[in-house]
């Protein structure tokens, strides 16, 4: 019921037009009733009595009625199905901002598969369910009270026998509903499993094919769609189930009736017009129950789905924890880690021991080490997609958990080594991070960048679409596009996780340039597995195992001889061409 009433929650913004729908709902209950009634005085009026008068007035009087009950009918689905889009709208809108605010510990732990079957399957299955089921609750449930009113307004002795048979039907109607959502709640989760197989193998595919992998990915898929068919399977037997149970019960009530009522007809007790009439409210009355057991299931794939859902938005967003209420200036003197340690949610072991560092304004930073030693984590810690265990991380002696985050963000510029791009126009792909960048901003950027010189050649410039993730680029196109947003946006601060790392020889020196006019006065955090584009670094921190090991200019850790120059000449010797062998 919680989920229920947070589901009518969101229908607080359509209250007109849930007030239109509710007064057509009346209206086609209350003539429906209307039918029910008419049976009498046409069975006793023109059949007994054979009153010809009514033999003209009844006819008219049903067409009369129909017209009207159509028009209401028209205006109540109409409203219905408008406020039911329109919630779920509002739903799916809510629930994507809030996951895209969601801290990066979420979006670890979720992949994009389960998160887009979050926005759209477990959504759709609202959206299939809301706008019929409104009109459901609303129209058959106001239909069924008009014709309880029949049957007591006609026998209240007979009528009571219904009261007895609404119990066990809604007995029926909880148990098969509880079981359907469990199933629906089951089979959501399966779907989520699929599109993140889907996602990967699509994703994938080069490399799926390259391997000769298509079988083993044909049966991971089939897993998850086996998975999801037995949901459903059993979901459908569970629906079936109850038509037919509402049925035995429904003419069990009935057929009570038909023996004590008809009883009555022949004892003189009751007219015929009268019984008739009451038989016609209670096979009417009988619908709308049935239509609320179709309802029901409805409601309870929606409550499955609205339930996960809720989960989710329930789950704090980066801005319900955000401490900082300061503007961050810009960045004057230095950006420092003082005592930072961190540990991963489920892990024992902190990725990072008690850092302490101070990169000053202006300063070119590079972070090397072996492959877990606590670069990215370190350097992950400034925009603030994770928070120090312990320590803290601070500009200009201000602990950045103090400032307000977006304030921190537009400071900091991010190019990394998997290039991130839009299925959109280069135009916006650069101005990503300024909307409102003049044409001559993002060309000039462009140029700085080395990106400007593919785009001209291209038929369309600055209006080409990128594709996928820039699948229609190159990787030096789709990294130098990157350094022209980050030069666009201007910041501060700049992050560098390995942004030549994947590139051939030609691109990455293109790319290097690009990166030169685009760490020109800022603060570069540098992130390296190559140990040949940071030479020229300001200073080189070594990480290893989660602690600065050493720290230096590459002249100086090379003198120390220590696990700088083991990397070095590591790398060194696996860049020297081995000697073609001879020997057969």
């Amino acid at each position: 019921m919680k989920t229920f009433w947070r589901i009518v929650y969101y229908l607080r913004d359509y209250r007109l037009r849930l007030v239109g729908a509710f007064l057509c709902s009346a209206g086609v209950a209350g003539l429906s009733a209307v039918y029910a009634w008419l049976v009498q005085p046409v069975l006793d009026g023109i059949f007994i009595d054979r009153n010809r008068d009514l033999l003209i007035i009844l006819p008219l009087g049903v067409l009369g009625v129909a017209i009207l009950k159509a028009l209401f009918a028209y205006g109540q689905s109409y409203l219905m199905s408008y406020v039911g889009h329109w919630l779920v709208s509002d739903v799916r809108q809510q629930l994507f901002v809030h996951i895209v605010r969601l801290p990066i510990r979420f979006h670890d732990a979720n992949t994009s598969g389960r998160l887009m079957a979050r926005v759209i399957s477990d959504v759709n299955e609202m959206a299939n369910a809301i706008p019929s089921v409104l009109k459901d609750i609303f129209q058959q449930g106001l239909t069924f009270v008009a014709m309880l009113a029949v049957v007591f307004y006609q026998n209240w002795k007979l009528a009571t026998i219904v009261l007895v048979v609404l119990p066990l039907s809604s007995l029926v109607l909880v148990h098969v509903g509880r079981r359907i959502r469990k199933l629906s709640k089951r089979g959501q989760e399966s779907i989520g499993r699929m599109a993140s197989v889907l996602k990967e193998a699509f994703s994938g595919i080069k490399i799926v094919k390259a391997y000769g992998q298509e079988e083993k990915e044909a049966q991971r898929f089939s897993l998850t769609n086996q998975s999801f068919r037995s949901a459903k399977i059993k979901s459908s037997q569970t629906s079936a189930m109850s038509s037919p149970l509402l049925e035995v019960i429904g003419v069990c009530g009935v057929a009570f009736i038909i023996w004590y009522g008809g009883g009555l007809v022949i004892a003189g007790e009751m007219k015929p017009g009268e019984f008739f009439s009451f038989l016609a409210a209670m096979f009417m009355a009988y619908a709308p129950v049935r239509k609320m057991s179709g309802a029901n299931e409805s409601v309870q794939r929606a409550l499955a789905g609205a339930q996960r859902v809720f989960h989710v938005l329930d789950l704090d967003s980066e801005l319900a924890k955000d401490e900082g209420k300061k503007t961050l200036p810009p960045i004057s003197k230095n950006l420092e880690f003082s005592g930072v340690k961190f540990l991963y949610e489920g892990s024992e072991e902190p990725a990072l021991h008690h850092v302490n560092l101070t990169v000053n304004v202006g300063e070119v930073v590079a972070f090397v080490g072996a492959s877990g030693s606590g670069k990215t984590t370190l350097v992950s810690l400034v925009p603030r997609f994770y928070r120090p265990t312990e320590g803290a991380v601070k500009i200009d002696g201000e602990d950045i958990r103090l400032v307000d985050r977006s304030s921190l963000r537009r400071q900091i510029g991010i190019v990394s080594q998997e290039t991130v791009l839009f299925d959109d126009t280069i135009r916006n792909n650069i101005a990503y991070g300024r909307p409102d960048a003049t044409e001559d901003a993002i060309i000039e950027a462009a140029r700085a960048a080395f990106a400007w010189e593919f785009i001209e050649r291209l038929p369309q410039g600055l209006e080409t679409f990128v594709g996928e993730n820039g699948l229609r680029l190159s990787g030096g196109q789709r990294q130098r596009l990157a350094i022209a947003r980050a030069i666009l946006r201007d910041p501060p601060i700049l992050i560098l996780d390995e942004a030549t790392s994947a590139l051939d020889s030609e691109s990455e020196k293109l790319v290097q340039k690009a990166l030169a006019n685009l760490v020109k006065e800022r603060t570069t955090l540098i992130i390296a597995h190559r140990l040949s584009t940071v030479q020229h670094a300001d200073r080189i921190v070594v990480m290893n195992r989660g602690r600065i090991e050493e720290m230096g200019t590459h002249a100086e850790l090379l003198q120390q001889e220590g696990l700088y120059t083991r990397l070095y000449q590591t790398q060194f010797l696996q860049t020297q061409p081995e000697p073609l062998s001879t020997s057969l």
